[in-house]
């Protein structure tokens, strides 16, 4: 059985949704080109077959189903110079928070904005190396934290720093967890595929302008050390996400600040993965009512 390198998981121009393994032409890297794949067929998770079966591609959708999906971990102030430019200290331990998985969205679908969090300026960019789980991880040491990983995403964890801080009680996830605020993907890079999950570039473009411009490699702490951490007393489940944390250079620690306005597209790109586009959508108020 042949195992994946690049999953996707697709709108077919047969009207069909499948998983697959991207086809993509010699020396290109970004999922987000991807025409044609592979049709994936069993329980990705589990046993599965890449069969010879070719399907266009009309639309790529989020890397997991929402079934698939079993928890949102996320790392916050895990980059030395994001935690400066937040004016907090550099974390002990990991700094833990989750997103619902209603916040999990595709790698070109909209961001949108729901009227409650249009009350006050704030919304932001979070360009991250998200972690999938592969299988059932307890207690894992750090020398086998790799083995446990099914592959790996880049993200943007939506922010509206009113709500995750003024409004939040002390709590990030509200400010954190709308729905659509963690676009994902293009697809999931396979763990055999990316080796050292530390040597990646990721950055982020507003409007087309570089805003964050970084390295896995100066997380505080790395994918290894984070799973070691996390499995502590607590399982790990295949379909887990573990978004890592940002890099400097967040609307919120900009001077003078740099918000996300309606109408904005925001771009986050990890080398080796692809680009995650989306644009910015204000909910008006009588249509969030419907």
């Amino acid at each position: 059985m042949s195992s994946f390198s690049r999953l996707v998981r697709f709108l077919a121009k047969n009207g069909k949704t499948y998983y697959g393994d991207a086809i993509l032409p010699e020396g290109v890297t970004d999922i987000a080109k991807t025409k044609k794949a592979r049709v994936i067929k069993g329980d990705i998770f589990g046993k599965y077959e890449v069969t010879d079966q070719v399907a266009d591609v009309r639309l790529l959708l989020a890397p997991l189903a929402l079934e698939d999906v079993k928890t949102v971990r996320c790392l916050g102030l895990n980059y030395a110079l994001h935690a400066k430019e937040a004016g907090l200290p550099l974390p002990k331990y990991p700094v833990l928070f989750y997103k619902p998985v209603t916040s999990l969205s595709g790698p070109t679908d909209p961001i949108p904005v729901h009227p409650i969090a249009q009350e006050e300026l704030g919304l932001d960019y979070e360009v991250e190396l998200v972690v999938v789980i592969g299988k059932e991880a307890r207690d894992v040491p750090e020398s086998k934290a790799l083995d446990y990983v099914f592959g790996y995403a880049v993200g943007n964890d939506v922010s509206h720093r009113d709500w995750q801080v003024a409004r939040g009680g002390g709590q990030w996830s509200l400010g954190k967890g709308f729905d659509g605020w963690a676009p994902y993907g293009p697809g999931i890079v396979s763990s055999s595929v990316i080796k050292d999950p530390q040597t990646m570039r990721i950055t982020t473009k507003l409007n087309g302008q570089i805003v964050q411009d970084s390295n896995t490699a100066d997380q505080i702490f790395n994918v290894k050390q984070t799973i070691a951490f996390l499995s502590k007393g607590h399982t790990l489940l295949p379909g887990d996400l573990i978004w890592t944390g940002t890099p400097s250079g967040v609307g919120m620690g900009r001077k003078p600040q740099l918000w996300m306005k309606d109408g904005d597209v925001v771009e986050v790109e990890m080398e080796g993965v692809g680009i995650v586009s989306n644009k910015v959508e204000f909910i008006k108020e009588d249509t969030a009512k419907l």
